[in-house]
């Protein structure tokens, strides 16, 4: 098999940081939208929807970021 190269390590850290970054976001946007259910805009009564997708965009975050530090690890390591 091929050792990748530096450019290729980058690029696939790059990428791993783009899916942390695009699910901070979607987590950002999903509590957002949650927290506008609460008072004073809100009833204080959250829709199932809207804690569905919080709990969705959590599970990919931490999926994100736990792909991300393997990723470094390995680099680290001198594994990738």
């Amino acid at each position: 098999m091929n050792e990748p190269t530096e450019a290729q390590k980058r690029a696939e850290e790059a990428q791993a940081m783009e899916r942390v970054v695009a699910a901070t976001h979607k987590v950002q946007t999903a509590f957002t939208s949650l927290q506008s259910q609460f008072p004073p805009e809100g009833s204080g009564q959250p829709s199932k929807l809207a804690l569905q997708v919080l709990d969705v965009a959590l599970q990919e975050l931490e999926d994100a970021q736990m792909a991300f530090d393997g990723l470094l690890n390995d680099l680290l390591d001198g594994e990738r």
